[in-house]
């Protein structure tokens, strides 16, 4: 299987409801480095997964409405837990989208699987992954 990957970042603040999250519970921030990994059986003609540039355009256009911002107010996150985890599959969403959608250019239609990491800390990650 061939892949390639791309990487961005967003800085956020949020918090979380329940006892698990500890002090967590009060207004925090983070960074989060993310990493989208494309994955294909073959390369396209030109050589490639799909094209990196067009890729990495798609991720920052993912991760614009999400930086600098309190999640806690976002309207599409009302009543979630705006974790690592769940951030993951909102990111895998939108970069799914975008490969079905033309938005990565020749290729994207021929994705198998995507895998968002978001990185936490230099000791912490979290990824959703799934086949297309």
């Amino acid at each position: 299987m061939f892949a390639v990957e791309v990487r961005d970042h967003i800085m956020i603040a949020h918090s979380f409801r329940g006892d698990l999250f500890g002090p967590a519970q009060r207004m925090h921030g983070a960074t989060f480095v993310v990493d989208v990994a494309f994955f294909r059986e073959t390369l396209i003609p030109e050589g490639v997964v799909v094209d990196i540039g067009r890729a990495h355009d798609a991720l920052k256009a993912t991760l614009a409405p999400l930086n600098y911002r309190n999640l806690d107010e976002v309207p599409e996150f009302a009543g979630q837990q705006t974790t690592t985890e769940f951030l993951s599959k909102h990111i895998f969403d939108a970069m799914a989208a975008a490969a079905k959608s033309g938005a990565l250019g020749p290729g994207g239609e021929g994705i198998a699987k995507i895998r968002v990491t978001l990185h936490e800390s230099h000791v912490a990650r979290a990824w959703y992954e799934a086949s297309l």
